[in-house]
This record gives structure tokens, sequence and C-alpha cells, in this order.
């Protein structure tokens, strides 16, 4: 005896072994044996065998018209053997009724399970609504299968392309677009990412890792919306200084400048100028909803997206020949011991001299010439149009607090590296296409005007830091623990020693065009100007201010993702560089070497950081000469193979904090220029805030 039996909704069939009343044991055509529920049975037969019955009523199935049968389908519920003897006959046979179950069970637009073997119709205006689906389903899946041909013949559908970076990177499994890649990789035999770009796509490696920042970070676009800049006030004193900023000419976020009064008089005062939108800006309005979105200025090679809009930025940038507001902090010095005096917060206007460019004065403003007095360019032009002396004492003074903070530190600060300036050539209003002529210089690290800046930047985010926490007010800080291995320098609303630059505190005050976080901490101190020691309940945010930690959550998320990018697209336009200059060897310093793993090495006057395969064994340190291959700019990697030995290893270089064992995109180190708020340079080139 057979029996037809039904399990997890599937029909199967088999020979009866044995059989009591409430379960049966069946072995099945492949010869497995299967203990079967007697309510699971639905028939039970001699002949023919179950194969030949199925194979019967599977065609005898495709021939029963589902709209006949559901008219002929009684009103009530009903077994499929009642079925078969209204659409066959009252004397329906076994492939007759088997025919019925299976047509039956694939149309549950028409009948609806009722039990063992017992369906129901469903009403009429279900089965119209089910059947324009359906055909919706067919349509749409031709419509698939159209668009997967498409891309396996080389060609893009336009909804693909549309669809692009959603599918690459945070793709919805269910949507048509990513099921036709799907389907078209398999036929293909190719990895999506390969089939797209032979589709075209990906209009070029530059553009593929752009957009995909930007569909993570702003899938919106870069934009901004029409917004008026808030009038700054017009009732500040003007300060009797002649203040000069030192930035680098693509710098248009002017925040900070420099002045110096008293010169020659025993007692000399250092005058850091402040942007101050915050004396316009207010929390919680249209333009902070915008800064506080973004959280800070994002920086690449020949590109950058501003945290406010330009017409905003053109309103409170300090530029040379206006009366700009700032908040000033004044820092008296003894000229001759260099020690401090007395310190005092204004907010006034600030009459700009000169917009200094470091990169085109580093070649002047030399130690040489801020040493020597008598020192003299071959142009006497180029020295007069320089205010020399406020220069000289700002880098003996730069020199002293340096000094200063070593002592705090421990150890002397020292950067072995040097960091790269990147120029790309021929950028349009809307950023790169990639394909541009990139150019590629040094800057030896710790140049006279970066060291006076940043110097005097630590300053006043040292003593506005330590202001801010006498007076009770929060703010937003820096800090690190210790100059031990793995302790990180973190962020946070507490007054807490940074023992990497060697300070007591250290709130980031000076950039707030480009940074958020010093945007709060102005509202902050523009508090305590005007309101002295009742600032902490005048301030914008108070102590214990939920909102102050989620701001922090934020930017630290935000900041480390734009640094990301930055790292990508540098190490993009390095290796445009090797291509376009036609570089095939290279020394490099060995950086990682462990037994049984691949060295890695890092360039010496490239900011380039690569794995180096067929090598001998390499210490730590060792000098050596490599031979480059393919460049591959969609993974962004260059492959490697070693050439020579040409040096034994040297010291290993100190500033670890910089050092990147990785051989995939650099990332954009986090150190000491931390305390620089001009645009400088990073560890890994091009034009960044300083971290």
């Amino acid at each position: 005896m057979y029996a037809l039996f039904e399990e997890a909704g599937k029909l199967q069939s088999g020979r009866v072994l044995s059989d009591t009343d409430a379960s049966a044991q069946m072995e099945l055509a492949t010869g497995k044996r299967v203990k079967v529920k007697s309510a699971q049975v639905l028939l039970r037969f001699d002949k023919p065998q179950p194969t030949e019955l199925l194979q019967a009523a599977s065609a005898l199935a495709n021939t029963i018209e589902l709209e006949l049968a559901w008219e002929f389908a009684p009103p009530d519920e009903f077994s499929f053997g009642q079925l078969a003897q209204e659409y066959f006959s009252d004397k329906a046979t076994l492939t007759e009724q088997v025919a019925c179950l299976l047509k039956l069970s694939e149309a549950p637009h028409y009948f609806r399970r009722a039990g063992k073997g017992h369906f129901k119709k469903a009403p009429a205006d279900v089965i119209a609504q089910a059947l324009v689906a359906i055909e919706k389903k067919k349509l749409l899946q031709a419509q698939i299968e159209d668009w997967a041909q498409q891309l396996v013949d080389g060609q893009c559908p336009a909804s693909v392309q549309t669809q692009l970076y959603k599918i690459l990177f945070k793709p919805d499994k269910n949507a048509a677009e990513y099921k036709a890649v799907v389907m078209a990789a398999k036929q293909s035999q190719r990895p999506p990412l390969t089939l797209l770009q032979q589709a075209g796509a990906i209009q070029s490696a530059y553009d593929f890792h752009w957009q995909r920042f930007l569909f993570d970070h702003f899938p919106k676009g870069t934009g901004f919306p029409s917004l008026q800049a808030p009038a700054l006030p017009q009732d500040l004193p003007v300060a009797d200084v002649k203040a000069y900023s030192i930035d680098d000419s693509q710098t248009t976020e002017i925040d900070d400048a420099l002045s110096v009064q008293g010169l020659g008089s025993g007692t000399v005062t250092l005058g850091i100028h402040i942007a101050a939108p915050a004396l316009a800006l207010q929390p919680g309005d249209a333009i902070d909803a915008i800064a506080r979105q973004r959280l800070s200025t994002v920086y690449m090679p020949g590109h950058k997206i501003t945290m406010l809009p330009d017409s905003v930025v053109q309103t409170y940038t300090l530029d040379a020949g206006r009366a700009c507001p700032a908040l000033s902090l004044y820092v008296s010095f003894d000229e001759h011991t260099l020690e401090v005096q007395t310190t005092l917060t204004r907010l006034e206007k600030v009459p700009i001299i000169a917009n200094l460019r470091h990169d085109k004065l580093d070649h002047i403003v030399t130690e040489a010439w801020l040493s020597d007095a008598t020192f003299a360019h071959e142009d006497p032009a180029l020295d007069a149009e320089l205010p020399r002396a406020e220069l000289q004492f700002m880098h003996r003074l730069a020199r002293h607090l340096k000094a200063k903070r070593e002592v705090v530190r421990g150890k002397p600060e020292q950067f072995n590296r040097p960091d790269f300036n990147f120029r790309v050539d021929g950028v349009g209003d809307h950023g790169p296409r990639g394909d541009e002529t990139v150019h590629l210089s040094i800057r030896p690290r710790g140049a006279a005007l970066d060291l006076i800046v940043a110097e005097a930047m630590i300053l006043a985010n040292s003593t506005w830091g330590q202001w801010l926490a006498d007076l009770g007010v929060p703010g937003l800080y820096r800090s690190q623990a210790s100059l031990a291995p793995g302790i990180k320098v973190r962020m946070g609303t507490r007054a807490l020693p940074h023992a990497g630059i060697g300070v007591p505190c250290y709130a980031w005050s000076t950039s707030p065009l480009r940074r958020y976080t010093d945007l709060v901490n102005q509202w902050q101190l523009v508090a305590c100007v005007r309101n002295g020691a009742t600032a902490a309940l005048a301030a914008p945010f108070k102590p214990k201010d939920a909102s102050l930690m989620s701001i922090v959550s934020a930017f630290e998320d935000a900041y480390s993702a734009y640094n990301s990018n930055q790292g990508t697209m540098e190490r993009y336009w390095t290796l445009q560089y090797l291509q376009q200059q036609q570089l095939q060897e290279l020394d490099a310093t060995v950086i990682k070497s462990f037994p049984g793993e691949v060295p890695v090495v890092r360039a010496i006057n490239l900011p380039l950081v690569l794995s180096l395969h067929s090598a001998p064994p390499l210490e730590r340190g060792a000098l050596v000469r490599v031979r480059l291959g393919a460049v591959d700019n969609m993974a962004l990697d260059v492959s490697a193979s070693f050439l020579a030995l040409l040096d034994a290893p040297s010291a290993p270089e100190e500033d670890s904090a910089e050092e990147e064992l990785s051989a995939g995109p650099l990332t954009i180190a986090m150190d000491l220029d931390e305390a620089s708020d001009g645009e400088a340079t990073t560890a890994t080139g091009g034009t960044a805030p300083a971290v």
C-alpha cells in the first residue's frame, strides 16, 4: 500500500511499511524511512506507483482552469476530492483527485487552506487584487531580467545607475535594482564591482571613493540652503593693534591672527585674535543647525566641504584690510625672561593688516632670518614687507613655550618625518575629476611660521580652558592621561591634563569657523567675558548639560570619518602621482616586520605605506629599495617587491602616535599638530584642520 502525505507544506508519497491509528512508517522513493502522523496522510492507494501517480497528476493539473475550478467549487469548506467530483465527474479517479490537490495547493490567491486537504474559496475582490499583484510581480521580474541582461552586455540601466551607491554600500536586498545586479553577477561570473565598472556605472576610481563618502555622510548633497549671515555687533571697541594671520594660501576660513605690542619696553603683549561668529550666531538658530550637523570642515587635496556656508564664512573671517570682530586673548610677558605676567580676554574689533601665507613665505621666514637681525635676502623688499621684529619675538617666545611644555611632557617632541603638500592643477568649482595633474612637495615639520602659530594656539586653548574651569563654566576639552603606549587622546567636558601637549587642560577654542567644538567653547567664553563670576548662569550650556556629551559623541564620529576620507583621498592622489611620474622604484623604511608576516614599509619621500612582498627577513627601521608594480586605484593599493637592502636599521622614530602600520589607505595621525589651528598639513599630507 502507498500513501500520499503532506510534510512542512510539501506533498510527498511513499510505501507504507506499518500503520497504526496514530502514525505510519513510510519508505520514500529515495529509500529513506520516515514516521508520519496519521493526521498528515491525505490518501492511501494500492496502485499505481507513487512516482507514476504524481507525474500523471501533475500533467493533468496543468490543464485545470483556475477560474472554472473556482466557479465549480462549493461555497463552503471543501476537500480536494469534492472539487475533483465537481470539476471532472462524480466518479473522479485517483489521478484526478491528486491533480486537484496539486492545483489547489499552488493557487492560494484562489483557494485558502482550511485544514487537512481542505480549502475554501477566496472572495472575488481578493482574487482580483491578487491577480493584479501577480501581474505586477511578473512584470517586475521581467524588468529585473532585462536589467541583468543589460549589465551582462556592458550597459548600465538608468535605474541601477541612480541607486548605484545604495546597491554597493547599503543595499535593500528586496529592491529590483539590487536583484538585477546579483542576477547579472551570477550570470556573468564576475564580482558586482567589476561588473558595474565594465558596464560604465562607475565613472572613475576617484568618483567611486568620493561618492561613497558623500553617500555615507552627505546623502542630501553638500550644498547649503539660502541663509543670511546675522550681522556682527558694531559697537565693539577697536583694538589698538596691528594683527597678522598666518595660513596656507588655500585657506578661506581665517580663524586666527596674532599681534605684538611693547617691543623694547620690557613688557611685551602677545595678542591672539580669534574670529568671533559666536557674537552673531546663536545655539538653536538655522545656521547653528547646519554647523551642528556637519560639525567640521572636510578637507582633502584639491577640495573641501566647509562647515558653514561661504557667505557666513566671509562675514566672520579675519580678512586683511578691515577691522574684524574677534575674541582676543592678551598675554603679557617679561621681554627678557619670557615669563607670563598677566592675561586678559576681550571682545573687540581687530584691524587685520595682512594675511600672511606660509607656503609663500617659508623660504623667507627661516630660522636664520628670525634669529639674526643682520640676515637679509637678495630682495630687500621682501624683508620690508614683513613684520620682522614681531615675528622674531613670536618665534623666540614660541621656542620658549615649547621648551616649557617639553619639561612637563618629560621628554622633547621629536618628529622625524616631513609633512607633504598636495597641489592638484585645474580643479573646477565642483572639485576634482580625479585625472588632474597632482604635485607633491615636502615641507619639513616644525617650520618657523608653523611653530609660531602652533604655540600661540596652545597658549590660547590652555589659558581659556583653565579660565572656563575656574569660573565653573563647562566646555569641551581634549585630554590625555599619560604618554604611555595605548593611552589615547579623549574628548570630554572636564578640564583634565593633556600629557601629549604638556598642559594642565586644553579646550579647542581657536577654530570656530571650521570646528563646531570651538564654536561651542566660544559661546561659553563670550559669556565669561560679559558676565565674569556669574558666567555659569548666563552661558548657553550649563554644568552637566547632556547636550554637551551628545556633541562630543557626534563630533568624534564625524571627525574620524572626515579624517578617514582625507586619508583615502590623499592615498588616491599619491597613487596618481606614482603613475603620472612613472615611478618604478623608491626607497622606504621598514615600519613593521614580524616572522611569518609580510613586512610593511613607508616611502621616504612620499606619503605612502605599502606591503613588501618577496622580501628576506628584515628588521624594523631598515632602509630598503623596492620595485613598484601595478596600481589599483579602486582598491587604493600598489604592489611592491623587495630589491635591495640599503642601510641597517636605525633608531625607531619616537612619534609613534603617528605610526600607521597598515598597508591600506593612510589615516590621519592625531598628535601634537592638534595644537596648531591654522590649516596645518597632516602627517600624511594635504591641508586639514589640525587635530
